[in-house]
């Protein structure tokens, strides 16, 4: 949620940075919605208080006849101000947040790689993609699972088993050697949580609804996000450092590229997720040390991958800035997002009414809110098994993960 006052206040500038990630905007509606909205408060409030003026003398014919009319009056004047309130907040809602200065404008074409680690991994024989390498080892089972639950989804089995869960285990380590505190939070969210994280409204169809009107997360950031709803945050607190673990559900409508096969592309997949609460002036200095610490986690897997700064239109409507780390798929000959790091600013803590006693302004201000993968699982399998691949179909189990996993080699 942006702030209407930011909004009066420097307008043009505003209404140019959104053109950076929206076709058109109309910020003169909002501020007359806005103005309309002031207006009727205020007259409806001047009603109500002759209103409760003759409430206080003695009732006659004359003084109820007053009342009657003033109670029509201000019963019209409430109904158009829902109605008002209600257009202002479903264009308000709609906004996304407004892009950082240095972010690009566009969509994907304009995505621009500021990093590279290590190099495409090169192999002097025919290599094989994820799907029949994890078929042929036994490790993931796709066609038993699109049994029990559909195409987009996939079982763990033995040393695939113990791959995913190595990899969580790495991360679960990292993260508390740097100090951030670790949540296993609910995986249903009710339509107000949703609401704070920036899935809704736009994503609504792209979350699973249950019949009592809860979602299933589509990724910690959600419940991260709402931890702190309507709380007022004591200063020296902050930053404060989460990271959850969950399984995450995305329902994926729509449809994509036939070799977004096995699991680049599914329904269900876990993942780490990391999650920052601090004051403005820090955000910056927060989301340096997300994207540190998630290149470090792809680093330590020795993944050729590249880190990739989001055009606005690529950014999520709720994200100020955004920027991926996308692994080598070999086999597809492309790359593959493994974490996406963001600031909010303070656009969810708006929508959250999320905010801290400032000690200098003696006032409320709203948190700053930063998230970023640490790490997903789903893409970085099929990385690691096609980037360590062997020419007799094995698998070079990455030295992070070999004292969970129990063995060097996956054959």
């Amino acid at each position: 949620m942006l702030d209407i006052n930011n909004i009066r206040n420097n307008k043009e500038e505003i209404n140019k940075a959104l053109l950076k990630r929206l076709d058109k905007v109309d910020l003169d509606l909002l501020i007359k919605l806005d103005d309309d909205r002031k207006h009727l408060i205020s007259n409806v409030e001047k009603l109500k208080a002759e209103r409760n003026k003759f409430s206080k003398t003695k009732p006659d014919t004359e003084t109820i006849s007053k009342m009657k009319k003033l109670g029509g009056e201000i019963k019209k004047l409430d109904d158009e101000l829902n109605k008002v309130e209600t257009e202002y907040k479903k264009l308000m809602s709609a906004l996304p947040n407004i892009p950082a200065d240095d972010v690009k404008a566009g969509d994907k074409e304009n995505n621009e790689i500021i990093d590279t680690y290590s190099k495409q991994p090169k192999f002097k024989f025919e290599i094989k993609n994820h799907v029949d390498l994890v078929e042929s080892l036994g490790i993931i089972d796709y066609k038993r699972s699109a049994k029990m639950s559909g195409s987009g989804f996939w079982t763990y089995v033995g040393d695939g088993a113990l791959l995913e869960w190595a990899l969580l285990n790495y991360f679960i380590d990292f993260h508390r050697k740097n100090n951030y505190q670790f949540i296993i939070p609910p995986y249903l969210l009710n339509e107000d949580s949703a609401f704070t994280s920036g899935h809704l409204p736009k994503f609504r169809e792209d979350l699973f609804w249950t019949e009592n009107k809860l979602c299933l997360n589509a990724t910690s950031e959600m419940m991260l996000g709402n931890y702190h709803k309507n709380e007022v945050l004591n200063e020296t607190d902050l930053p404060l450092k989460y990271f959850a673990y969950s399984t995450c559900f995305r329902r994926e409508a729509g449809s994509y590229r036939t070799e977004e096969r096995g699991m680049i592309r599914g329904h269900q997949f876990n993942k780490i997720e990391m999650f920052q609460f601090t004051k403005p002036e820090e955000s910056w200095k927060a989301f340096d040390e997300l994207l540190k610490y998630a290149e470090d986690l792809v680093k330590g897997l020795d993944l050729h991958f590249n880190t990739v700064k989001l055009a606005a239109k690529d950014v999520s409507a709720a994200m100020a800035k955004t920027i991926d780390l996308e692994v080598w798929i070999p086999s597809m000959n492309t790359y593959k997002e493994v974490s996406s790091i963001s600031n909010a600013l303070d656009y969810q803590a708006r929508r959250g009414n999320i905010k801290y006693k400032d000690s200098k302004s003696d006032k409320n201000e709203y948190v700053h809110t930063l998230n970023a993968s640490g790490l997903a699982t789903s893409r970085l399998i099929p990385a690691i098994v096609e980037q360590n691949q062997q020419a007799d179909g094995s698998i070079k189990v990455p030295k992070a993960l070999r004292k969970f996993v129990g063995k060097k080699v996956i054959k």
